[in-house]
């Protein structure tokens, strides 16, 4: 009885571990720029499929290296992950400040973008946004520097626009009626993809009875690190002051000349690249489909929500909460503890499966919220007041 607590407790934390580090770049775009961003969960799918991609390219260079590869596909996760997380705000984002509304829907147009680009994506459709890219912002980028470009402005978007997309819509055609199947193959397609963890990360530490995997134990590790990580630039480097200064209040924080739109750019980045870094946990625990992210983004909502928005101590309570009662709840353990108390045990045994237990712990998240609907650790001071 004793061992299936630990063990459920174990398996719980570990996915409240993930959770936790994608609720830490999403609790903090959430406090500083109120963004209710759903495409954070795509972020996470990438950073999956990131590592998918590494572990190939390890696997191929042979078996020393592959025992490397989840060392260097963190790091690149997070990169990628952050870059596009930097074009979205510049592209999209920014330009919906203080309209949560059109945030949320756009958002939610670019998860859907970035589900059917895992499914679709080729060779054909890589050169195609490279070279609209190249022709659109390149010309973009020459003609901005002309004295009147603020008055042609509107006529070089009506021009280069179509003109750009007509010419990497035909160079893609010509490329894919040439080369048929080389070019046009998806990379991934629409069923999951499996990442295998290197021999260090598999088998498990015997405690007792049971035994603690080491992915899990891995993952555990990453979170700690990532929590450390984030501590440190926000309470000792210059940027991260500078971050802390416009989520207190952003109005002064322009008046003392911090560039508020590069803090914004700067901190939706690092939000999206522990997203990156989450969905390179997650791709140990399991397969990754161009779905994956949909299967956290609501938990990690409701551990922004729970821990109390920009709060990291709630995140992390929040997070090892909702990881352990789904886990507790959806794998029959809390049912089996319950057994002596027969009317208790039914009760949970209903809710023993991965959707009846979400919406178990939603229930109980909503009733928590109605004692406190700030959360864990609200936030304080003047600009909450307000």
């Amino acid at each position: 009885m004793l061992e299936g607590l630990l063990d459920g407790v174990f398996n719980g934390i570990s996915i409240g571990a993930v959770l936790l580090i994608s609720a830490l770049g999403l609790a903090i775009v959430f406090g500083l720029m109120g963004v209710i961003n759903m495409a954070h969960g795509e972020l996470m799918m990438l950073g999956a499929y990131t590592t998918f991609v590494v572990q190939n390219v390890f696997k191929s260079l042979g078996s020393p290296w592959f025992e490397t590869y989840i060392l260097f596909a963190l790091p690149l996760a997070f990169l990628v992950t952050a870059i596009v997380g930097l074009i979205l705000e510049r592209g999209v984002i920014r330009y919906l400040y203080g309209r949560p509304l059109e945030t949320l829907l756009a958002t939610w147009g670019v998860s859907l973008i970035l589900q059917q680009f895992v499914r679709s994506v080729n060779w054909v459709l890589i050169i195609g946004i490279a070279l609209f890219s190249l022709l659109f912002f390149g010309a973009w980028q020459f003609l901005s520097r002309r004295a009147d470009f603020e008055r042609i402005r509107n006529w070089v978007v009506a021009v280069m626009l179509p003109l750009s997309l007509a010419i990497a819509a035909a160079t893609s055609v010509f490329l894919g009626q040439t080369f048929k199947l080389a070019v046009t193959q998806p990379w991934f397609g629409a069923q999951n993809v499996d990442v295998t963890a290197p021999s260090w990360l598999r088998g498990g530490l015997p405690v007792g009875n049971f035994q603690m995997p080491y992915s899990r134990l891995f993952i555990i590790a990453l979170t700690i690190i990532c929590l450390t990580g984030i501590y440190i630039f926000l309470q000792r480097t210059a940027w991260g002051l500078r971050i802390r200064a416009v989520t207190q209040n952003r109005t002064m924080s322009a008046c003392l000349g911090i560039a508020t739109a590069k803090v914004d750019a700067i901190t939706f980045a690092i939000g999206s690249g522990l997203a990156g870094v989450a969905g390179c946990a997650v791709s140990l625990l399991g397969s990754v489909g161009p779905n994956t992210g949909q299967n956290y983004i609501v938990d990690t909502f409701m551990v922004v929500v729970v821990g109390g928005v920009g709060k990291l101590v709630g995140s992390i309570v929040a997070a090892l909460a909702i990881g352990t009662a789904n886990y507790l709840i959806g794998s029959n353990t809390l049912a089996l503890l319950l057994a002596p108390i027969k009317p208790l045990a039914d009760f949970f045994e209903f809710f023993a499966n991965t959707s009846m237990a979400k919406v178990m712990v939603f229930a109980l998240i909503i009733a928590f919220l109605q004692v406190r609907p700030a959360g864990l650790f609200p936030q304080k001071g003047r600009t909450v007041d307000n």
